[in-house]
């Protein structure tokens, strides 16, 4: 598996598919300087090499996942969008509303702190 398509075409239940590649393309929309990349069998973004963000399928939800350094500046974001959280992704499920704007001020504000890495992670 090498790109978003070869991903979303695993996905064998047609909403599902489409909510996931509804949200990958808004991000590439949002940040379309970002590197699509399939990393772990999940597809995730990358700026100059370094890690923005992934997202990953379960049963019950979607993981959006940072590095998880970033969840805690948008602790409150995320209870008040409803979504459930650890340390390092949130969880929206299927039946959830993406909180579009959560998601990209996390993603803005995670190329703002990685500018000067070199790194994958970190």
């Amino acid at each position: 598996m090498k790109t978003f398509t070869d991903y979303l075409n695993t996905i064998e239940d047609p909403d599902k598919r489409l909510r996931m590649q509804e949200l990958l393309a808004h991000i590439k929309a949002k940040f379309p300087q970002l590197k699509e990349e399939i990393k772990w069998h999940q597809p995730m973004f990358s700026d100059h090499g370094t890690f923005i963000i992934g997202l990953s399928m379960a049963k019950n939800h979607i993981s959006v996942a940072p590095e998880s350094n970033i969840i805690p500046n948008f602790i409150t974001d995320i209870e008040e969008s409803g979504y459930s959280h650890t340390q390092g992704l949130f969880r929206v499920k299927w039946t959830d509303a993406v909180n579009y704007d959560l998601l990209d001020k996390m993603i803005a504000f995670t190329i703002d702190a990685k500018k000067g890495v070199t790194k994958f992670w970190g």
